[in-house]
C-alpha cells in the first residue's frame, strides 16, 4: 500500500502588525495601503525663501525624511519625492522690496538732518501699527523695536554715528510704504530667493535631510499656474472679478461631490486664518469677492510687486495655488502622502485639497495627509520677539547634525517638540550610551575568531537568555515603527536591548569568560541598521558611529592590529613596573593613556586583572572628556584645599583667649570691660541688652574651646 503525505497547514501568523500612519484627514492612524503597488508617490510642502531657515523649518524637514527612510529602507517601499520651493510670495515681495530701497537709501548718503527726519516718519508709522496689532508676541517685538529707536533719537544719535543698519527695521518697512510702488524690476524679486534656497541647500545637507527626487519652484510653473485656473473656472469654482480670480467656497461645497475644509471643518470661516493665508499685500475691494471664505488664486499685481502676463490681465499666483499646480504637474490626479507642518493644516492645505479637487472633480487628491508637530523653545513658541529665534546654523555650531537627529528620533514627529539645554542633554546621553556600547562590543569581540571552527562555540543560559531579549526588542522595534512610525518607542527598545548587551558583556569580563561573537555582532548589526535607516548612521558603516570622520570602519581595521600589540606590550611593561615598583615607568604609562593617546583618537581603559581595552573615539569626545576630568580634579583639590583651610582656621580660633576675640574688632566697639566684652560702639553709644546677650553667648563658646584647647595642650 503506497503512503501519501499528510495535508500541511501553514502558519495562521494572526499577530502579523500592519504599517499605521496618523492620517489628518480622518484624524486618527490608518492602515497605510499605497494607491499603486509598491509605489508611493509622496508631495512635502517646501520653504518660502526669504531668510534663514530655522529650528521651526528643522522640526518639519527633519522628522520627514526620518518617515521617508523608514517607509523606504525598513519597509521597502518604491517612494517618488517631490518637494516645492515658494519663491513667489507676498513676505518675498515685501523683504525684497525693503532690501532694495534700504540699500539706495544707504548709497545715497543722507544727511543727519534728513535721516532724523525720516526716523521720526518711520516712528509715526510704527506707533500706528503698534496701536492696531492684538498679537501679544508681535507687540512686544513692535514695542521693543520702538524703544530702541526712540532710545536713539534722544539721546541725538539717530542721524550722527549711528550706523543705518542698526535702525533698518523701523526705516525700511517707511521706504517700502513711501516708495515700494516704484520698485518694478521683476529681477529685484528674484535674486533674493534665489540666495535663500541656495541657503536652505546647505542646512539640509548639513542636517543630512535627503535630497527631494523632483524640486519644483513657483516661478517655473506660471504657464501651468494660468492652465490649471482657467480649467477651475471653467468648472465653476472660481470667478474673476477686478483683475483677479477667486477660489468659489460656496460653489465648491454645495457642490455634492465635494467638502470644502476637510481637515478642519471647525476653522470654516475664520476670518484671521484666511487673512493670514492670503497675505500682507492683498487688500481686497468691497464687493470684490462673492463670500467671505474665498480665496485668490490669482492676485492682480499692484505697482512694487512683480507680475506675469494672464488672460485676466498682469498678476500672480495666490500661495494656495502654487502646491496644487506643481504636485498636479508631477505626481498626477492623486498622491499617496502629502505632508507638511502642523500650522499649514487651514486654510494652506485645505485650500489645496479643494483646488485640486475642483480641477480633478474628484475627492481623493490626497489619500494621507500628514503634520509635523510644533517646535517650542524652552517650553516657548519660537518668536524673534522672545529673542529666542534659533537658526540652523546657529544649533549646529554647538550640536552635531547626527546629535539633533536623535533629539528628534527620542520625540513623536507629529507631536510637540521641545528643544532646550535639558533635551538636547538626553539625546547626548543616548548618544553616549550607543557609542560606549558600540566601542565594549568591538573590543570584547577583538580577540575572538570571527571564522572557522573556533569561531563557534557552545551557547550556555546567558546566551540563551539574551537572545530571547534580542528578538523581543526586534520584535519591539518593529511593532514601533508599525504603530506611525513610532521612533521614541523604537529608541526605547534599542535602549533596552543595549542595556542587557551591556550586562552580557561586563558579566562575561567578570567571570574572564568568552563572550559569543555571533549574537553580539548580531545585535550591534542590527542596532547600527536601524540607526542607519534613521539617518544617525552613515549606509556604509558596518558596526556602530563612525570614527575618524568621513573615513568609516576602515581605519579601526588597519590599525587595531598594531594597537592591540602595542596596548599587550605596555600591559607587561606596568606589570613589571609594579613588582619592582618603579614609578617613573608607570607614570609614563599613565601618561600615555591619559595624554598622548587621547590626542589620536584612543582610549584605553585598564581593568585590574584583565587585558587593557582599547576604544577608537573621535579626538574631540576625548579631549572634552579630559578637560571634564581636569576640571573634576581641580574642583576637588580646591575643595580639599577649602577644607583645609577652614580646619586651621578653626584651629586657629580655639587658640585665641575669650577676652581677647573682640578686642581687636576696633570697627565695631570702642570701650571693653575687665573681661573683654564689649560695652561701647564706635559711636560712644553703650550696647543695647539684646546685642550684649548675643556677645555674652559668643563669649560663652569661645571660652569652652579656649579650654579644651588648654586641656589638649597640657594632656
Amino acid at each position: 500500500m503506497k503512503r501519501s503525505q499528510p495535508k500541511w497547514e501553514p502558519p495562521s501568523n494572526e499577530g502579523k502588525t500592519k504599517l499605521k500612519l496618523f492620517n489628518s484627514l480622518t484624524r486618527q492612524k490608518e492602515v497605510f495601503i499605497p494607491q499603486s503597488g509598491n509605489t508611493i508617490k509622496w508631495y512635502n510642502c517646501g520653504p518660502t525663501v526669504y531668510d534663514a531657515a530655522h529650528m521651526g523649518h528643522a522640526r518639519s524637514y527633519i522628522s520627514f525624511d526620518i518617515l521617508r527612510r523608514v517607509l523606504s529602507d525598513y519597509f521597502k517601499f518604491d517612494i517618488f519625492y517631490c518637494m516645492n520651493i515658494t519663491d513667489i510670495d507676498d513676505k518675498i515681495i515685501v523683504r525684497a522690496r525693503q532690501q532694495y530701497l534700504l540699500q539706495q537709501y544707504i548709497d545715497s548718503k543722507p544727511s543727519p538732518d534728513q535721516v532724523k527726519q525720516d526716523v521720526e516718519s518711520s516712528l509715526k508709522r510704527l506707533n500706528s501699527k503698534i496701536a492696531d496689532e492684538t498679537d501679544p508676541d508681535k507687540l512686544n517685538m513692535l514695542t521693543k523695536m520702538q524703544q530702541k529707536v526712540m532710545a536713539l533719537m534722544d539721546s541725538g544719535d539717530a542721524g550722527q554715528n549711528v550706523r543705518l543698519e542698526e535702525i533698518s527695521d523701523v526705516l525700511a518697512p517707511w521706504l517700502d510704504k513711501t516708495k515700494g510702488s516704484g520698485v518694478t524690476d521683476n529681477s529685484i524679486f528674484s535674486s533674493l530667493p534665489k540666495y535663500w534656497e541656495e541657503e536652505f541647500h546647505k542646512d539640509m545637507e548639513a542636517l543630512n535631510v535627503l535630497p527631494a527626487d523632483v524640486l519644483t519652484r513657483v516661478s517655473e510653473y506660471i504657464p501651468e499656474v494660468v492652465e490649471y485656473i482657467q480649467k477651475i473656472i471653467t468648472n465653476g469654482y472660481a470667478y474673476e472679478s477686478n483683475g483677479s480670480v477667486y477660489f468659489d467656497t460656496t460653489a465648491f461645497d454645495t457642490s455634492p461631490n465635494h467638502f470644502y475644509a476637510k481637515m478642519v471643518p471647525e476653522a470654516y470661516g475664520d476670518k484671521k486664518a484666511l487673512a493670514e493665508g492670503e497675505g500682507e499685500l492683498t487688500a481686497t475691494e468691497s464687493g470684490e469677492k462673492r463670500n467671505a471664505t474665498d480665496f485668490a488664486v490669482w492676485k492682480a499685481s499692484k505697482p512694487g510687486e512683480p507680475s506675469w502676463d494672464s488672460p485676466w490681465g498682469k498678476g500672480r499666483p495666490g500661495w494656495h495655488i502654487e502646491c496644487s499646480v506643481m504636485a498636479s504637474d508631477v505626481l498626477g490626479e492623486s498622491m499617496d502622502i502629502h505632508s507638511g507642518g502642523f500650522d499649514l493644516k487651514f486654510p494652506h492645505h485645505d485650500n489645496e485639497l479643494a483646488q485640486a479637487e475642483a480641477y480633478f472633480e474628484h475627492d481623493h487628491w490626497v489619500r494621507y495627509f500628514i503634520h509635523s508637530g510644533h517646535l517650542t523653545i524652552d517650553g516657548c513658541k519660537m518668536s524673534k520677539s522672545l529673542k529666542n529665534f534659533i537658526t540652523i546654523r546657529e544649533v549646529l555650531n554647538k550640536y552635531t547634525a547626527r546629535q539633533i537627529r536623535l533629539l528628534y528620533l527620542l520625540h513623536a514627529w507629529k507631536d510637540t517638540l521641545d528643544y532646550s539645554e535639558k533635551t538636547m542633554d538626553v539625546a547626548l546621553e543616548f548618544e553616549k550610551t550607543l557609542s560606549e556600547f558600540f566601542l565594549n562590543v568591538k573590543d570584547c569581540v577583538r580577540s575572538v575568531p570571527s571564522s572557522g571552527t573556533a569561531a563557534w562555540s557552545k551557547w550556555t543560559e546567558e546566551e540563551v537568555k539574551l537572545n530571547e531579549k534580542f528578538q523581543a526588542k526586534r520584535q519591539g522595534v518593529h511593532e514601533a515603527l508599525c504603530d506611525n512610525v513610532d521612533t521614541r518607542g523604537a529608541m526605547d527598545n534599542l535602549r533596552e536591548l543595549v542595556s542587557v548587551g551591556n550586562s552580557y558583556m561586563s558579566a562575561a569580563r567578570s567571570k574572564q569568560r568568552v563572550v559569543n561573537r555571533s549574537l553580539l555582532m548580531n545585535i550591534a548589526g542590527f542596532i547600527t541598521e536601524i540607526l542607519k535607516t534613521f539617518g544617525a548612521i552613515p549606509k556604509d558603516q558596518s558596526i556602530g558611529f563612525p570614527q575618524g570622520g568621513s573615513q568609516s570602519t576602515n581605519v579601526e581595521e588597519v590599525v587595531m592590529p598594531y594597537l592591540s600589540a602595542f596596548a599587550d606590550f605596555r600591559d607587561k611593561i606596568r606589570s613589571i613596573a609594579k613588582e619592582t615598583k618603579d614609578v617613573a615607568v608607570l607614570k609614563e604609562c599613565d601618561k600615555l593613556r591619559d595624554t598622548v593617546l587621547p590626542e589620536l583618537g584612543v582610549r584605553l581603559e585598564d581593568h585590574e586583572g584583565a587585558p587593557t581595552i582599547i576604544k577608537l573615539v573621535d579626538r574631540e569626545t576625548l579631549m572634552k572628556e579630559r578637560a571634564e576630568k581636569q576640571r573634576l580634579e581641580e574642583k576637588k583639590l580646591l575643595e580639599k584645599e577649602k577644607l583645609k583651610q577652614e580646619q586651621l582656621a578653626k584651629e586657629a580660633q580655639k587658640r585665641i583667649p575669650p577676652w581677647e576675640m573682640f578686642k581687636k574688632e576696633t570697627d565695631k566697639y570702642s570701650k571693653f570691660d575687665e573681661k573683654g566684652i564689649p560695652t561701647h560702639d564706635t559711636k560712644g553709644e553703650e550696647i543695647g541688652n539684646k546685642a550684649l546677650k548675643k556677645l555674652l553667648k559668643l563669649y560663652g563658646i569661645q571660652e569652652k574651646k579656649y579650654n579644651d584647647y588648654l586641656k589638649s595642650v597640657n594632656q
